[in-house]
């Protein structure tokens, strides 16, 4: 699990991830050996006359290769399950919520959610220089590994390591990178991504998603109006952020609309009392396709009542074929009583699309105030700097995701704004959306980078960070505390709003778990430890619990390792799995074709008793899954040797 993953990242090289993609979408280009036949795509270039344009733009910064190498690595992270969160409030939740670094949250998520998020939304850090980013790895490569994953000099590996905790541009390129790269994966092929964003990086992050994405995937690029009034504290009042908008795949792109409110409605009236209610005058006149007029469009209509003749505005022709126009005419759709002299059709409210599109400005969806209002209505006390409105999110969920149902994902979630967001609009229209949340657990007291302890002051308490003292008074240790009670009272407050309206199957809780790196000794006896050996000297198993992991949950190690190998295997965390008795052992089987064996214990009579349920087509399983450090050299040849000898095609795979 852990070793397996450590030897696989070790062989990883920049180019990895993309040549992974490259492969799914164009197998027949790849030779027997993994390499990419690039004689063979030049000429299929050639044979079909495709353009292949010579020159071009590209985005470089300082740690670009390591960025793209963190992109294809695998988690060496395990997931913990939260037993207490998942059996209680979260049992009959599909909502999730991930606690731990995003970047191996996303990489735990590529078996289980590729090509299956509808619509990812994440606010990142700005490097605004007053946000607090620093670029966060530590570099745990030696100088020499460096040198030969990369091909560096000396000089070049310093280049590389100048970017530690710092927050330039190349450090906030290369921390987002990989992050983006793998979200990509997990979109669907209609799905969209939106990304806020400052002046300060929105044009090193459009190039960064114009990489990943391609050219062709770009939607749109949206101002926000954060603020009613325009600060007055520089030459120039800055009061708007953007949110940059990407899809998997325009073609497949499918967005919806806005509620029509406001503007958008009281344009509609009925001064004529119309049977077909209210309408808005639009004008008949229009310009030709392609700046041509056709000569059918040019012609005269008359006024019935008063004998009155028009024609076409100049340069244009009307917007109906003649016929058509004679017959919106009589049943009274044209009307002649325009102040400019000219006649009008009428738009109907009841014939227009139900909703409108998305403008670019964003000026009515919710301001900074309108978030930390919210959040103080919630909490009593702001507890969390810089939210956005629930407003927004909706809107761009709306937008994002054309049905009432899909999944949202946010690994950047803060205080969990966008599944605030999401359970009001199920809550307002009875939709079914799910939403995974990700947050890091950074805690709002001051930690010793070196030491991981908390700095103490000369009372012996701990020090509030920046902008972190009213969540810490508040009894918040952690952001993702704050995160995950935003939405418990989120919840509470939608029940209460919606009292008589809220559907039944409302989704107002989540499953929890947490996403951790295995401890210093666990390390150790991994390293330590012979798969050719004939004895166990410790219970691997046992370490990975909750408990032994330092963190709450009360998961035991074979809950945290079963659940860790669904996600790798592809498994959702809603995996239909069964408990199997192999006379006292437990085994565990998972969509009726995988059999996870992870205690220890297992013994001869138990594979006897495999193999027979096998034979006699009582288990059809595809693969056997061991957890290697429970079974020694001897029980896992004659589990191995058996299954061949059965000859039922199933395959045993051992994990470290």
């Amino acid at each position: 699990m852990i070793s397996d993953n450590q030897k696989f990242n070790k062989t990883i090289q920049p180019s990895s991830a993309f040549l992974s993609d490259l492969k799914i979408k164009l197998p027949e280009f790849f030779a027997e050996n993994g390499s990419f036949d690039i004689d063979k795509f030049k000429n299929q270039l050639d044979d079909n006359n495709i353009n292949v344009q010579s020159e071009g733009y590209q985005l470089d910064f300082i740690g670009k290769n390591y960025a793209h190498r963190q992109a294809g690595e695998m988690p060496t992270t395990v997931i913990v399950p939260d037993e207490k969160q998942n059996n209680e409030a979260g049992k009959n939740s599909q909502n999730l919520f991930l606690t731990g670094d995003n970047l191996e949250v996303l990489r735990h998520l590529q078996g289980a959610y590729s090509n299956k998020i509808d619509v990812i939304y994440i606010d990142p850090p700005y490097n605004t220089g007053s946000d607090g980013f620093v670029y966060p790895d530590s570099f745990e490569y030696s100088d020499e590994q460096l040198k030969d994953m990369f091909d560096l000099n000396d000089a070049q590996v310093g280049r590389l390591k100048s970017i530690q905790d710092k927050s330039s541009h190349s450090a906030w390129l290369t921390f987002m990178y990989p992050r983006l790269r793998l979200a990509s994966n997990l979109l669907s092929d209609n799905g969209i991504i939106f990304v806020s964003i400052d002046d300060n990086e929105v044009e090193n992050l459009k190039y960064l998603l114009l990489s990943i994405f391609g050219e062709l995937s770009f939607v749109a690029q949206l101002v926000w109006k954060r603020r009613a009034t325009a600060p007055n504290d520089n030459n120039i009042g800055k009061n708007h952020e953007y949110i940059l908008v990407f899809s998997k795949n325009i073609r497949k792109m499918k967005l919806g609309l806005l509620p029509r409110t406001g503007n958008s409605l009281s344009r509609y009236k009925n001064q004529d009392n119309d049977p077909r209610g209210k309408w808005v005058a639009s004008d008949l006149s229009v310009n030709g396709k392609g700046g041509k007029l056709a000569q059918s469009t040019i012609y005269e209509i008359e006024n019935k009542k008063t004998g009155e003749k028009f024609y076409p505005n100049e340069g244009k022709g009307w917007m109906f074929s003649k016929e058509k126009m004679m017959r919106y005419i009589e049943e009274g759709r044209v009307d002649f009583r325009s102040t400019t002299g000219k006649p009008f059709l009428k738009r109907y409210l009841s014939e227009v699309r139900n909703g409108v599109t998305m403008p670019t400005i964003l000026e009515d969806f919710g301001f900074s105030q309108d978030s930390s209002k919210e959040i103080k209505t919630l909490f009593d006390v702001n507890v969390f700097d810089y939210p956005k409105p629930t407003k927004l999110i909706k809107a761009l969920i709306r937008v994002g995701l054309k049905e009432k149902e899909g999944v949202v994902l946010d690994f950047f979630a803060g205080s969990s704004t966008t599944a605030d967001a999401v359970m009001q609009l199920n809550a307002e229209d009875g939709g079914h959306r799910k939403f995974i949340m990700v947050q890091l657990p950074e805690k709002t007291y001051k930690v010793d980078q070196d030491t991981g302890k908390p700095i103490l002051d000369k009372r012996g308490q701990k020090i509030p960070t920046k902008g972190g003292k009213a969540a810490y008074d508040a009894g918040f240790k952690s952001i993702d505390q704050i995160s995950r009670e935003r939405i418990r009272r989120a919840a509470k407050k939608i029940k209460q709003d919606n009292e008589l309206t809220l559907p039944e199957n409302f989704d107002g809780s989540f499953k929890h778990y947490r996403v951790v790196k295995p401890t210093k000794q666990i390390l150790e006896d991994i390293e330590n430890f012979d798969p050719n050996g004939t004895d166990l000297f410790t219970n691997m198993v046992d370490s990975f619990s909750s408990s032994k992991l330092n963190v709450d949950g009360n998961a035991t190690g074979e809950q945290t390792i079963l659940t860790t190998w669904l996600a790798q295997d592809g498994y959702s965390f809603e995996a239909n799995m069964k408990t199997f008795d192999f006379g006292e052992y437990k085994a565990h089987i998972v969509e009726n074709h995988r059999l996870y064996l992870i205690n220890e214990g297992w013994n001869q009579d138990d594979t006897k008793e495999l193999l027979n349920q096998l034979g006699t087509h009582q288990l059809d399983l595809q693969s056997v899954v061991v957890f290697g450090y429970s079974f020694n050299i001897a029980e896992l040849r004659e589990l191995e040797i058996g299954l061949k000898q059965l000859d039922s095609h199933v395959n045993l795979i051992r994990r470290y």
